[in-house]
């Protein structure tokens, strides 16, 4: 999983937790199953319950590479907040995976009925997608940054 993962309930104050919670339903995807393509519209979004997802996408030449893996409490998709509503990247379940699940539409109408309650989902949401732009940079400077020599 990544580290210093953020849970996105645990972001959430417990009265907009408790109000966000009753737009979930429960769900269950397989090992293997693919929950949403890199390119399509983004109209779900999950909190991983149990279980692991691999976040990837198909780069040219290379096939599908696996960008960051997610787990319990972690915000399964953010590209339903954002418009044009298009997955960024593709989710794959890597074993039995459990999954609270969010109908995008009815989320983005409740967060403009009840502004406080949108201010801390979008807050939690933006918490996630800082940290998972960090662990990108870091990626790339992992794979792209100098390389120390060593001395003989």
């Amino acid at each position: 999983m990544s580290s210093s993962s953020v849970a996105m309930l645990d972001a959430l104050p417990a009265d907009h937790r408790r109000v966000f919670l009753e737009h979930a339903s429960k769900v269950t995807f397989p090992q293997g199953w693919r929950i949403f393509d890199e390119g399509r519209f983004a109209d779900k979004f999950w909190i991983v319950r149990s279980g692991a997802v691999s976040l990837d996408m198909n780069i040219p030449g290379r096939g599908t590479v696996s960008m960051e893996t997610l787990g319990p409490g972690e915000l399964l998709g953010w590209s339903w907040l954002f418009a044009p509503y298009r997955w960024q990247l593709a989710g794959r379940a890597l074993g039995t995976v459990d999954a609270y699940e969010f109908n995008a539409a009815e989320i983005r109408d409740l967060c403009k009925e009840h502004p406080a309650l949108g201010h801390a989902i979008v807050l939690a949401a933006a918490e996630t997608i800082a940290h998972r732009l960090n662990s990108a940079r870091n990626r790339m400077i992992d794979i792209y940054g100098p390389r120390l020599q060593e001395h003989a």
